[in-house]
């Protein structure tokens, strides 16, 4: 980690907990905790942010518990829900995508593949509110897509697939501006 840092690497983390591969739940979270403060990208699920705080409340409170001074960038994703954003100027959340699933298992991998494919090379971003909730609806399509087919790896979807997922939402939403303009109206 500290040569990544010196070469001028972004320092990206997901705890990917999975309490049967720890001897005690203790173990698992003073470990995970232990490198905590030198990543500066965090992404932690719903159900790691309740095993990490120790509080069954998946809020603001809970996901900045967790915020330390090095942090760029703190990401609770939330399944169907989405995911939720915490910077160190603004916070918010994206919407998830509807699809049918099969097999949710690499979700969150393609997450943090397609938002670290987006920001290794810029940053910037993460300070920019509208290019970084592009990216991470770009993110949360990424894991939508990885759902719909059996297995981690053969589920990944392509930059192309994610793209055309992005543009129905887009269209859709439209389209359904419309009819409620029209019926409110």
């Amino acid at each position: 980690m500290k040569a990544a840092k010196e070469a001028g690497a972004l320092l990206s983390y997901d705890p990917n907990l999975r309490l049967p591969l720890w001897p005690s739940p203790e173990e698992a979270r003073e470990q995970i905790m232990s490198i905590w403060d030198k990543a500066e990208v965090i992404k932690v699920s719903d159900v790691e942010l309740e095993f990490l705080t120790g509080s069954d409340k998946i809020d603001d409170e809970s996901a900045l518990s967790l915020w330390h001074p090095n942090l760029k960038l703190l990401l609770v994703t939330l399944g169907e829900h989405g995911c939720r954003y915490y910077t160190k100027s603004f916070k918010g959340a994206v919407d998830a995508f509807r699809v049918k699933t099969v097999d949710t298992t690499g979700a969150g991998d393609a997450f943090v593949g397609a938002l670290l494919c987006k920001i290794v090379d810029d940053q910037s971003a993460i300070e920019d509110e509208p290019r970084l909730r592009e990216i991470l609806k770009f993110a949360n399509a990424c894991g939508a897509l990885s759902t719909t087919k059996k297995g981690a790896i053969p589920a990944l979807p392509t930059e192309s697939e994610a793209l055309a997922l992005l543009k129905r939402s887009t269209i859709i939403d439209k389209i359904m501006s419309w009819i409620f303009f029209w019926f409110v109206f």
